[in-house]
């Protein structure tokens, strides 16, 4: 995240707006936190317009950074804390230090898992910019109008790097910019030929079908995939509920690990339709026989609910997406939990998460130690959980770890 592509004639492209640095907030951007809040620029210099590259100086004219600007509270995204040759060489550089890491982490030719994420945002020094690789396809996800912008640059690169591994780069940015700005995207192919929305992925064997068109996020929780496979280390045996499960992830490594019973639930008609494929994708009728399908509202349904589980998955969406949203988010963890602790037997185990960024990993265990002491039950930290390697964060930015998870047992 510190340098660019190394270039014998680095320059500063002194054409680009310059954001000048109030002297009192030179220190965040000098500790590499890749966030410079538009209460921290004591001026602008040249017109700047929203995902325009900006370059970050000093009070006394010292380079500091360039991003992309965005209109939010968040200013400029830095992309590098060093001048760049060009947008181009850091996008090639990037992505290239993006392949070699999840090559290292034995994701790339990987015979039994075939998904994974290659670019993390900040995680990977591309702020806005979600990549995540599905067998022959690569689906890119903009957060910004900086990165839309060289969406197929981008694209093209992947190609140069991956070859013949990958066929289609598909973008699915529409939904998470029009949140932020007045762009009219549309998704779509931007290398390859469409033969399919969806495609058949291994993840440690199992077999999941992921449709990136209609599907959350680029149609897959990859950030999920050890933690799934955890859970499957518990279940044998066990009576089993995944809530908000929708497309059955924690379900197939339950029913794989010889769960006597697994009940999943979504809201999502959909996300139920893709469960059960799911489910017959991997097993026989014998197997599919230990898994049902319910398609309602997970506070509904655990209220209704027998005291009989062994095992419980809470991998609710996003409950704050501001912080604003947090309070009220914090108490609709602690019913949720709560309402959990209350279906497991004795020495059951609680899987429990949040994706939400805004509440950290103490807002989240408070939210649970809440639940925990109205319930009355004697509880267990077995497990803190998180998002995989292939979900790197900067250590010099906290907020890129959004998925926090406990295991807990209950009694």
């Amino acid at each position: 995240m510190f340098s660019s592509l190394s270039s014998k004639n680095l320059l500063l492209m002194s054409s680009l707006p310059r954001a000048i640095i109030h002297r009192k907030k030179v220190d965040a951007v000098q500790r590499f936190h890749p966030w410079i809040f538009s209460g921290a620029i004591a001026k602008m210099q040249g017109q700047v317009n929203d995902g325009d590259l900006v370059e970050a100086y000093s009070e006394d004219g010292k380079f500091l950074a360039i991003g992309l600007w965005g209109m939010g509270s968040i200013a400029i995204k830095v992309l590098s804390f060093q001048p760049v040759e060009s947008m181009q060489s850091l996008l090639r550089d990037r992505l290239q230090q993006a392949f070699i890491l999840r090559k290292q982490l034995g994701l790339i030719d990987n015979p039994e898992t075939n998904c994974y994420r290659l670019i993390n945002s900040e995680g990977d020094g591309l702020a806005g910019l979600i990549i995540d690789v599905y067998g022959e396809t690569a689906v890119l996800q903009c957060h910004s109008l900086g990165t839309y912008g060289y969406r197929q640059e981008i694209a093209e690169i992947l190609k140069e790097i991956y070859g013949d591994r990958l066929q289609a780069v598909y973008d699915k940015s529409s939904a998470t910019l029009s949140r932020k700005s007045q762009t009219q995207s549309q998704d779509g192919l931007l290398i390859g030929e469409k033969s399919t929305d969806s495609a058949e992925v291994l993840e440690y064997g199992y077999r999941f079908i992921v449709d990136w068109e209609r599907g959350q996020k680029t149609g897959f929780f990859l950030d999920q995939r050890e933690n799934r496979r955890l859970f499957g280390k518990y279940a044998t045996g066990k009576k089993v509920l995944n809530t908000f499960c929708y497309s059955g992830g924690f379900s197939v490594y339950a029913v794989a690990a010889g769960a006597r019973e697994v009940h999943s639930i979504d809201s999502s008609v959909k996300a139920m339709e893709w469960t059960n494929r799911n489910i017959a994708a991997n097993f026989d009728a014998e197997r599919q026989a230990n898994h049902t399908s319910f398609t309602g509202d997970v506070f509904d349904f655990l209220k209704q609910c027998d005291r009989d589980y062994d095992a419980i998955v809470l991998d609710p969406p996003a409950f704050a997406k501001s912080l604003s949203a947090r309070h009220s988010a914090m108490q609709a963890y602690r019913r949720l939990n709560l309402q959990a602790m209350s279906k497991l037997k004795s020495g059951g185990l609680l899987f429990t998460f949040s994706c939400s960024q805004v509440v950290n990993v103490e807002n989240f265990s408070g939210a649970v130690t809440a639940a925990a002491i109205e319930s009355g039950r004697t509880i267990k930290v077995l497990h803190h959980l998180t998002h995989p390697a292939d979900h790197p964060t900067s250590i010099f930015h906290p907020e890129g770890a959004y998925l926090k998870g406990l295991v807990l047992s209950v009694i």
